[in-house]
């Protein structure tokens, strides 16, 4: 059993490490350090916005997930985006994901969220597995986007 908690400011550059993992496996993403870094220190300086919770083993962060929130009038509730879920490789395989999943929905069903949305590359079918197994199911939702100057 791995440590899973709540990130503090302390851990912004090892989280924006992370990202960077996962942004070079991404087809639209690509990590610049200095921007990941004020976007998690604006979430964890605002815990309105969202949350983000890093796994440890032996002290060392070596993944983390993140819920954003928002409110859905459909379900007329609270909701929460789960973004950025990403383990080192060396730790891929040995329950780590599980354990950052399993706190994130834990964290939401206790906080009366309604539901938790994810997006995952197309062509991720051990992502898209792995998130299946957790309980999530494929929406027939279609991703648009307009990127703001």
């Amino acid at each position: 059993m791995h440590d899973v908690r709540e990130a503090t400011d302390g851990d912004v550059p090892r989280c924006a490490k992370l990202l960077e993992i996962l942004f070079s496996k991404e087809h639209e993403f690509s990590a610049d350090i200095e921007t990941q870094s004020r976007a998690l220190s604006m979430i964890i300086g605002n815990p309105a916005l969202g949350r983000i919770f890093v796994g440890e083993i032996d002290g060392k962060i070596e993944g983390m997930v993140m819920l954003l929130f928002t409110v859905s009038t459909f379900l007329g509730q609270k909701v929460a985006l789960l973004e950025d879920m990403v383990v080192t490789p060396e730790w891929q395989g040995k329950g780590l994901g599980s354990q950052l999943i399993n706190h994130a929905i834990g964290f939401a069903e206790k906080e009366g969220f309604g539901r938790i949305t994810l997006l995952t590359d197309r062509d991720n079918d051990g992502a898209q597995h792995f998130y299946q197994l957790k309980g999530f199911s494929k929406s027939e939702m279609v991703v648009f986007r307009k990127m703001l100057d």
